[in-house]
């Protein structure tokens, strides 16, 4: 069996020698970025076994790795690199379509059974969907947000938490959440304005 490939996106060298190193020594190819967009790129474009990113960068965050990534390879097995901040937002992540996550510092075991785990997941469990199913309830939640101050609030503090009461897939959820209009209104169609408002805020924010 050939060597397994794995994509590490960190803003962090350090972060990047460490994990490489770890899996260099069980035989792992591993190629490396310190930009959420180049890492992106790799990984849609190049075959990896297993992509590693962290959750808060400069450029683009963890989540829109993560969800561009489900898009392009849905079965392409994506673990969250995480601080004690962001740990929440991690175990959100999960709920949202990554594997798992592991929280720096990390051991070489912790990392090692992450990796493990992740890709044992993708080998066995098939991939979520990523298309539109609850266009309804979509659109419930952006007239929500465009006018309910206390609901965006939840949003914002509890992320995917806020949508619990709402029938909608984990794909959805993270076209909400990182204000994802162009996929949106491929399934929905055109958004209203006041659709649309709640949504430019989030492209303008970076909250993961």
């Amino acid at each position: 069996m050939g060597k397994k490939k794995a994509l590490v996106i960190d803003d962090e060298q350090i972060v990047l020698d460490s994990v490489s190193k770890i899996l260099k020594e069980e035989n792992y190819d591993v190629d490396v970025s310190l930009s959420g967009r180049q890492g992106l790129d790799w990984a849609v474009q190049r075959q990896y076994d297993i992509v590693l990113t962290d959750i808060r960068m400069p450029d683009i965050g963890g989540m829109r790795v993560l969800r561009d990534v489900k898009r392009a390879k849905p079965s392409l097995p994506v673990v969250m690199i995480t601080g004690y901040a962001s740990v929440q937002s991690s175990v959100q992540a999960m709920k949202l379509g990554a594997a798992d996550y592991i929280e720096k510092p990390f051991t070489p075991d912790q990392l090692l059974k992450a990796v493990a785990s992740a890709l044992d997941i993708a080998a066995t469990k098939p991939p979520e969907e990523q298309v539109l199913i609850h266009k309804e309830e979509m659109i419930k939640v952006l007239e929500r947000a465009a006018s309910d101050s206390e609901f965006i609030a939840k949003l914002l503090y509890h992320g995917a938490d806020a949508l619990d009461e709402y029938d909608l897939t984990g794909p959805e959820k993270l076209a909400l959440l990182t204000g994802d209009i162009s996929w949106i209104e491929k399934h929905v169609g055109p958004l209203t304005p006041t659709q649309r408002r709640w949504l430019e805020q989030r492209l303008s924010a970076e909250i993961w």
